[in-house]
């Protein structure tokens, strides 16, 4: 059996995934800055690098699955390094790692996008198409709320950079979605709960099922996008959020 690897596994919703995919009988890596089988820093090319070669190495080559959940909220104080891990580090394993899912059995990935990612249109994402040496000025519009720009336009460019792999995938044989949860309690919540910037809008950020998600249930999500029952599913992006972005944008979809 091939390995299916999860980045941002020591908690949150990659922890939930870890477990869920261990528990369905997956043999499964975790990579993560900690409490992982494979220890890495994504907001850096060489930690990136480093993350894939590592896996590579591990896994010899194969792949079956691939989860990137790494991610870092806007309550971080360097937004460009909400953008080198959110965006930047999870393109970089999806693209080198794309050899080994080519090898595997049903081979599918699944990137973990946001709602946010909805909330900025690619029109007007001050990062598209920049390197990531001119990020940092290009978030300076943000003013002190930089970090949640930087976390929308980072999401954003995700999903669009998962979209515009669709054609590349399929012809290899591999899947490859996005989900875009809402407001998930998970210590990243938690974190942005407790910035006073962005605690009341998080707290007032709440959609018509009237609470707040649970890792849990974008574990399940994920599982089932990976899974064969999924066989079809391919370049989407999956909402679950609870009904807030179809209550704030019914007619934008």
């Amino acid at each position: 059996m091939a390995m299916t690897v999860v980045t941002g596994s020591a908690s949150g919703i990659g922890a939930a995934t870890f477990s869920a995919l261990a528990a369905s009988g997956r043999e499964v890596v975790g990579v993560d800055l900690r409490d992982a089988e494979i220890l890495a820093d994504l907001s850096t090319p060489e930690g990136r690098q480093a993350a894939v070669d590592t896996v590579l190495a591990r896994s010899s080559g194969v792949l079956d699955g691939l989860v990137l959940c790494a991610g870092l909220g806007p309550q971080v104080s360097d937004a460009k390094r909400i953008v080198a891990v959110n965006y930047f580090g999870t393109v970089s394993l999806l693209d080198g790692l794309l050899p080994a899912l080519r090898g595997g059995e049903a081979p599918a990935a699944v990137a973990v996008s946001s709602v946010s990612s909805t909330q900025i249109t690619w029109a007007d994402n001050p990062i598209a198409g920049l390197d990531e040496s001119e990020v940092e000025a290009a978030l300076e519009v943000g003013g002190d709320y930089r970090g949640q720009l930087a976390y929308a336009a980072s999401k954003n460019a995700l999903t669009v950079a998962v979209r515009q792999r669709a054609g590349d995938w399929g012809a290899a044989g591999v899947r490859l979605n996005t989900v875009a949860p809402g407001a998930v309690d998970t210590p990243l919540l938690q974190a942005g709960l407790d910035d006073p910037r962005y605690g009341e809008a998080i707290r007032s950020f709440v959609g018509p099922l009237g609470r707040r998600g649970r890792p849990e249930e974008i574990a399940s999500l994920i599982c089932y996008l990976l899974g064969p029952a999924a066989g079809f599913v391919h370049g989407a992006q999956f909402v679950i959020d609870g009904g807030v972005d179809a209550q704030f944008r019914p007619t934008a979809f």
